[in-house]
């Protein structure tokens, strides 16, 4: 069977979408197929174009068994709605002309969170006359709504009447949560047709492992207890409230001990970095994304993970992908994001739920945390046990078996 999958993020990019894309590919070609990916030049998430690569009409390589095609598109920062569109779209129309230069194509895959390159997977598999799959990672526009991102109603009342036009021409739908299924049946789309295939973490790379000293040193951490964030900072992430949060352990006995580090970049996170340096905030330290193979040396420094989206009822539908990367190392999990998420987190016994955007609840659990040594072992143990059952292995051949199916019926 030859897949063709269309997304805009893929590795050296280190996001989730990048990340399960890959992941679930290079088992697909394990597995015995043949897999290629339409992608972009790796821009995310600053906006500028990876060292190595160039915006080029198209480039193409192979990396773990899969054919990578790489597609121009403009390039734009994560931020700024108009110019996001701008990007998204270069991307829809160029990876569609791509597509109809890939021979012998069995089924095609879209994946969001924008539904562009949905769009693009559509209008391929119309072209070529084979199945397609929608891969619903993100509940789009809505979530545009839900940030605030953009207010023109209209215009947002017609994504969503392009969103449902896909959702009922899709041949099948992967959702990452039950939640997103359940919304897609209360909206009128067929249930028979949606198939629930979570997020995952590559237990391979992410496990328990010592804490990384020349990193320790390097980053001046010795002998404190680190709290970390590991991800995008947009603005659906709501961290202002980590900063927050460390204003208010400044006043505390904890303050000498406790330091938050914040890794990854976005939208928002110059903002966030600046606010930090003019309230003095030595407590909180910022760190430049890093490669996807040093990720899980920055997880070795963390104590505890903190988890946050805004308070909506959106983001109670969303399963952070990040919990399980926490699940897989063994790191005790703050989690700031109600809903589906946090049942799993209560469920397996891997960390302590806190109200979003509540600061002090957040200081509160990351005090408890701290002082209780105890607690924060059994959580940490129940880490790896639980990451199990989402192993990216298991979840791709899940998605496989739904691609086969859908082939096997047309």
């Amino acid at each position: 069977m030859h897949i063709l999958f269309l997304t805009d993020n893929f590795p050296p990019e280190v996001n989730a979408p990048a990340s399960r894309t890959f992941e679930h590919c290079r088992e697909w070609v394990k597995a015995g197929q043949k897999v290629t990916v339409i992608t972009c030049a790796p821009n995310f998430p600053k906006g500028k174009v990876l060292e190595g690569y160039r915006n080029r009409l198209w480039q193409s390589e192979e990396m773990a068994g899969i054919r990578v095609i790489r597609v121009w598109s403009y390039i734009a920062r994560n931020e700024g709605f108009a110019k996001r569109i701008l990007d998204y779209v270069s991307y829809m129309v160029t990876a569609f002309v791509a597509a109809l230069f890939v021979r012998r194509v069995d089924v095609i895959v879209g994946t969001s969170p924008q539904f562009f390159t949905a769009c693009a997977a559509y209008a391929v598999s119309k072209v070529k006359r084979r199945p397609w799959v929608f891969e619903l990672r993100d509940i789009w526009p809505e979530s545009i709504r839900a940030v605030g991102a953009i207010r023109r109603e209209k215009l947002l009342d017609f994504l969503e009447k392009v969103e449902l036009f896909l959702y009922r021409k899709a041949d099948a739908i992967v959702s990452v949560t039950h939640a997103f299924k359940r919304n897609l049946i209360d909206r009128g789309i067929d249930g028979n047709k949606i198939v629930v295939v979570t997020n995952g973490v590559d237990t391979t790379r992410f496990k328990p492992i010592p804490k990384d000293g020349e990193l320790e040193a390097r980053l001046e951490l010795g002998g404190k207890f680190v709290a970390g964030y590991i991800g995008t900072h947009g603005m659906a992430h709501g961290l202002s409230t980590l900063v927050d949060a460390a204003k208010l352990l400044r006043d505390t006995s904890y303050a000498d001990t406790i330091r938050i580090v914040m890794l990854g970049d976005g939208a928002q996170r110059a903002a966030l970095e600046q606010r930090a340096r003019s309230e003095g905030l030595s407590n909180i330290r910022f760190i430049d994304s890093v490669p996807k193979e040093e990720v899980a040396r920055y997880w070795s420094l963390l104590d505890v993970s903190i988890i946050h989206l805004q308070k909506s009822d959106l983001f109670t539908t969303v399963i952070p992908s990040k919990l399980f990367e926490c699940m897989g190392m063994g790191t005790p999990v703050l989690h700031g994001v109600e809903g589906e998420s946090a049942e799993i987190v209560l469920r397996h016994e891997i960390g302590l739920p806190f109200e979003p955007e509540n600061p002090a609840d957040l200081v509160a659990k990351l005090q408890k945390l701290h002082d209780d040594r105890a607690l924060r072992e059994r959580l940490a143990a129940n880490g790896p046990p639980a990451a199990a059952i989402y192993d990216r292995r298991i979840l791709a051949s899940q998605m496989l078996a739904v691609l086969e199916t859908i082939v096997g019926a047309t």
